[in-house]
C-alpha cells in the first residue's frame, strides 16, 4: 500500500485526507440514522396514553424531548395541547425542521466528498501528465523512470478518486433518502397526534 501511494505522488494525500473524513462520516451516520433510534415503534402510543391519562407534567415532556428525534417533534406538541390546532402545528412543524437539520447533519460534507474526489483525481491525472511532458528531454528522447512515474500518478490519482466518489455517493444518496422517510413518518405520527388532541380533521 505504502509503495502505491509513494507511486502516486504527493496529489493523493489530499485525495486519502477525504477518503478518511468519508469512512468517518459514513460510518457515524449508519450508527446514528437508525429507525430504532429515530422512530421509537411504541413512542407515539405511549404518548396518547400519558395525555389521556391526564398525566402531562414538564418532567415527562423533558423526557420525551430527550428520548428521541420523534420524541422532540411529540414534546413540542404536548407543550400546545391547549393552544388551537393552528399552533400546535406550527409549533410541531418547527420542531420538526430543527430535527430535519439535525438528521441532515454531515450530510452535505459527504455530497461534497463524492463530488470532488473526482475533481482532485483529476488534479492528480494533469499533474502526472505535467511529469509525463517534463520527462522529454531536449534531443526528444525520454527519461524512463521520470515517464513511468508521471504514467503512476496520472493512472493511481484517477483511480482514487474515483474509488472514494463512487461509495461517498452511494451512501450520500442512501442517507438522503433515509433522512426523507423518517421526516416523513415523523410528520404522520405527529399529525395523528395532533388529530388525537382535537379530534376528527376537518
Amino acid at each position: 500500500m505504502l509503495a502505491i501511494i509513494q507511486a502516486a505522488g504527493w496529489p493523493i494525500w489530499p485525495l486519502l485526507f477525504a477518503s478518511v473524513v468519508a469512512l468517518a462520516l459514513i460510518i457515524e451516520r449508519l450508527i446514528y440514522l437508525r429507525r430504532a433510534k429515530i422512530l421509537p415503534k411504541q413512542l407515539l402510543d405511549e404518548v396518547v396514553r400519558v395525555y389521556r391519562g391526564g398525566k402531562v407534567t414538564p418532567e415527562i415532556v423533558n423526557t420525551l424531548e430527550q428520548n428521541s428525534p420523534l420524541g422532540t417533534v411529540l414534546a413540542a406538541a404536548l407543550r400546545n395541547v391547549d393552544a388551537p390546532r393552528d399552533v400546535m402545528k406550527e409549533s410541531i412543524e418547527e420542531a420538526g425542521r430543527g430535527v430535519a437539520h439535525v438528521l441532515e447533519r454531515f450530510l452535505t460534507t459527504l455530497g461534497t466528498i463524492a463530488s470532488l474526489a473526482p475533481l482532485m483525481g483529476l488534479f492528480g491525472t494533469v499533474v502526472g501528465m505535467i511529469e509525463i511532458f517534463g520527462s522529454q528531454n531536449a534531443t526528444g528522447g525520454a527519461n524512463p523512470a521520470q515517464l513511468a512515474h508521471g504514467i503512476s500518478v496520472a493512472l493511481y490519482n484517477t483511480g482514487f478518486g474515483l474509488a472514494i466518489a463512487m461509495p461517498a455517493l452511494l451512501f450520500y444518496r442512501h442517507f438522503r433518502a433515509l433522512v426523507d422517510s423518517f421526516i416523513i413518518d415523523m410528520e404522520l405520527q405527529a399529525v395523528k397526534f395532533v388529530d388525537v388532541v382535537h379530534g376528527a380533521r376537518k
